[in-house]
């Protein structure tokens, strides 16, 4: 069987190499971040404590794809990505991971909630321990305990805000703090018919804030 060479220039001399053919193509500088975003969406789930199965009921997106689009055998999509982020509540931007653009302010995204006040997420990176801003309208006077995984640390900015605890009934004014382990039955609402603003860390496993002060010189 003849075999086949890669033509030589007309001006090449004996000995020289043949040529080698066309180059690799260079891969796409955009490749690295696709291929980052399966692996980033597996640790997310696994950080909010959801199976496929669980996070395909939240979705929409069937158990196969989402199997699929974590292990890097589908694309990822806008159509897919958009619910994903829903679900999560973060920025599209951390599914991506969209490069930073040297800006540090977190877009403020006021959301309301189902008792008739609003939230407004501050946190924008993934994680187990979440800030938010709250506006916390007046709930009644009967109030409706009820318990959870997680630990809340809560700080009234304006208003007055009624905590009941456990056994405890109390008034919180502005800048006054209380935190608890949310496992234990709670109630809070303002105390004066008007929207009350505090600021609130939660921990879903039950992180705390952990303060770190600069010992004094």
């Amino acid at each position: 069987m003849a075999r086949m060479e890669h033509p030589r220039p007309e001006n090449a001399r004996p000995g020289d190499p043949s040529p080698a053919g066309p180059a690799p193509a260079e891969p796409s500088p955009h490749q690295a971040v696709l291929d980052e975003v399966g692996p980033r969406l597996r640790r997310l789930r696994a950080r909010r404590g959801l199976s496929l199965s669980g996070l395909s009921a939240r979705t929409g997106i069937s158990k196969s794809t989402l199997s699929r689009l974590e292990s890097g055998q589908r694309r990822p999509s806008l159509e897919l990505l958009l619910p994903l982020a829903t679900a999560y509540g973060v920025p599209l931007d951390d599914l991506v991971g969209a490069p930073e653009v040297g800006d540090p302010r977190v877009r403020l995204s006021p959301r309301p909630s189902r008792d008739g006040g609003t939230f407004v997420p501050l946190t924008r990176a993934p994680g187990p321990l979440q800030a938010y801003k709250l506006l916390i309208p007046d709930r009644g006077s009967e109030p409706d305990l009820r318990s959870h995984e997680g630990y809340e640390w809560l700080y009234v900015l304006d208003g007055r805000l009624r905590l009941v605890l456990g056994e405890h009934d109390l008034m919180l004014g502005p800048g006054e703090v209380a935190e608890w382990d949310t496992k234990v039955p709670h109630w809070f609402s303002s105390a004066n018919g008007r929207p009350v603003e505090v600021l609130s860390l939660f921990g879903r496993q039950g992180e705390r804030m952990h303060v770190r002060a600069k010992p004094r010189a």
